[in-house]
């Protein structure tokens, strides 16, 4: 009879079904596919990271110093630049590897149709912005050197694995995808900022995953940078990278601490009335009135109109003008704009050479807009539209004919966000988690509520304490899903793959009672006795095509039986486990 202890791999107990097997396990690995399939998994990432030691270190940096007295624009800023300093945007193939289309497809089969999945995924057959599928998205990707049939497994990092990049080679700090970043800034906001946890929503796309603040104007986190409302129609290349997300692709995930919200789902867990008010707010946050700065800003997105303006301007006395063309070109270099305060020190940069005494009467002066806009700001769009139209483009300039079309999108994005009409809404208890608890407060709180929510149960498994938690997901998650390692073990024996495991240091990335998966022990190159024992015993399974693999976990070791030859590890971690694997 096995004791307590004992877990056999693929012997489900009974509270475990496929798909809740499925599930728990998915916890670990945190694919971008895993997440679409479920979606609860999206925010349990955040209150992982929550639970997790080392954003509450950030606290100490100096570079935080009093940061709870400051405003929230501060608060914002600095954790931006500290990201921003300390992690870099990856998603290349070698990280987590490559598996395959009709692995995932049977694997998911039970969960959602071919054709939702198709819809979220680009390597399904997305399309979705024109923009990725004109580059050919394999190329994009790096993917064009393989068949059709193979995508990569991108997963989505815990705040630790993020951090464990620098041990990497040609790395020099963190690093993360986009799932992970918004997941880590989620976690840094409410622990560092003390933003609640109400006001952050973190929307996912097919290609693209940031997060919604809903706090005065709102404000989004886009990979490692922060777009404000100002931004966000500033005419630059970042805001029209981060713009295009919800300009040209359909939201399939809204996840917030009240819970989510599935394009595909009929189901919705999310505080209905918290994402109407989400809604609302992030309507309100995409359009912006029809100003002489926020027009300026969306001619500089279009170089066909730039031929078209010209400005007047005064210096000592005399009317010069400068084409707009030569204006923007400055601009790009300088940090001084025609807009705003600094526009007397764009100028005094210019070359004289680009000052003309005389109009060009082929092009239109925009010191009219100006004028106009300036003088009528509470004017319908409309009517702005009209006087321009009648006033001043019938004699100028016939190519911008569809100038105000493009204009009208550029200030009014309209989100595809799930409907949640015809949702059937799903009663959940909620996780009360602020900003006067403590880090150990909000462990005890999640580790009680498990039990009766199901945030907190996820949160439990993707934090990883074993103790507090089945074995089984993470020895499916550890056994089926780690191609990294086992692509750089192929060609070696076990008793090589074991001496090499042997000199790696002995420290883990994880801490206290936390385990990494195989690839992430063999990505940073380091792990406790138990986690390279998975490593070992991932190989033995997947490469050697062993059927009696055995982990007594005693203490301070971890011991591999492969087939009666006996591996030895030494562990740290005061963990206690048999696992046999079939």
């Amino acid at each position: 009879m096995k004791s307590e202890l004992e877990i056999t791999y693929m012997q489900k107990p009974e509270k475990f079904t496929d798909k809740e097997l499925e599930r728990l396990s998915s916890a670990f690995t945190l694919s971008d596919m895993e997440i679409f399939i479920f979606p609860e998994l999206m925010y349990s990432l955040v209150i992982a990271n929550i639970m997790s030691p080392q954003i509450w270190e950030w606290r100490n940096e100096a570079w935080f110093k009093d940061i709870e007295k400051k405003s929230f624009n501060y608060k914002i800023n600095r954790i931006k630049q500290y990201i921003m300093d300390h992690y870099v945007f990856n998603l290349d193939l070698d990280t987590w590897g490559l598996t395959r289309k009709d692995k995932e497809i049977a694997r998911f089969k039970d969960f959602i149709d071919m054709d939702a999945l198709q819809q979220s995924n680009a390597l399904f057959g997305y399309e979705g912005d024109k923009y990725y599928f004109s580059i050919d998205i394999r190329k994009h990707f790096g993917l064009d050197k393989y068949t059709s049939d193979v995508i990569p497994y991108w997963k989505t990092e815990t705040v630790e694995a993020m951090t464990a990049f620098r041990l990497k080679e040609n790395y020099t700090t963190g690093a993360g995808e986009c799932v992970s970043l918004s997941a880590l800034y989620a976690a840094a906001l409410f622990i560092v900022g003390k933003i609640p946890l109400e006001k952050i929503f973190l929307i996912a796309t097919p290609l693209h995953s940031q997060n919604f603040i809903a706090e005065g104007e709102g404000l989004f986190t886009n990979n490692r940078r922060i777009v404000t409302k100002k931004m966000w129609y500033n005419g630059t290349e970042l805001s029209d990278k981060a713009r295009r997300a919800m300009e040209k692709e359909k939201v399939t995930i809204v996840s917030h601490i009240s819970g989510h919200i599935h394009t595909y789902y009929p189901e919705a867990s999310i505080n209905l009335e918290t994402y109407h008010t989400f809604r609302q707010s992030l309507l309100q946050f995409l359009k912006a009135d029809f100003s002489f700065e926020v027009f300026y800003n969306y001619i500089r997105t279009r170089p066909e109109f730039w031929d078209c303006f010209q400005y007047q301007y005064e210096i000592n006395g005399k009317t010069y003008f400068i084409d707009l063309k030569t204006i923007f070109n400055y601009e790009h270099s300088s940090k001084n704009s025609l807009v705003g305060t600094s526009r007397k020190a764009l100028f005094d940069d210019m070359d004289a050479r680009y000052f003309h005494l005389s109009a060009n009467d082929d092009k239109l002066l925009l010191n009219h807009w100006e004028r106009f806009l300036d003088a009528n700001p509470n004017l319908e769009f409309e009517k702005k539209q009209h006087y321009f139209e009648e006033n001043i483009l019938k004699r100028k300039c016939t190519k911008m004919d569809d100038l105000f079309v493009g204009f009208y999108d550029f200030i009014h994005t309209e989100p595809r966000l799930p409907d949640d009409t015809h949702k059937k809404a799903i009663p959940t208890t909620y996780l009360s988690i602020d900003g006067t608890q403590s880090r150990e407060d909000i462990i005890a709180l999640v580790e009680k509520e498990a039990a009766n929510n199901e945030l907190a149960y996820l949160s439990l498994y993707t934090y990883r304490d074993m103790r507090k938690i089945d074995w089984q997901p993470y020895v499916k998650s550890a056994i089926e899903r780690s191609p990294v390692s086992l692509e750089a073990m192929r060609g070696k024996d076990l008793n090589e793959i074991y001496r090499i495991l042997e000199q790696m240091p002995n420290e883990s990335v994880y801490d206290a009672f936390r385990l990494a998966q195989p690839d992430e022990v063999w990505n940073y190159q380091t792990g406790d006795g138990i986690e390279k024992a998975f490593v070992l015993a991932n190989a033995a399974k997947n490469l050697f095509a062993h059927k009696d693999i055995q982990i007594d976990i005693r203490a301070d070791k971890a011991c591999v039986t492969v087939e009666k030859q006996v591996y030895h590890f030494v562990s740290l971690k005061s963990l206690e486990k048999h696992i046999e694997i079939g």
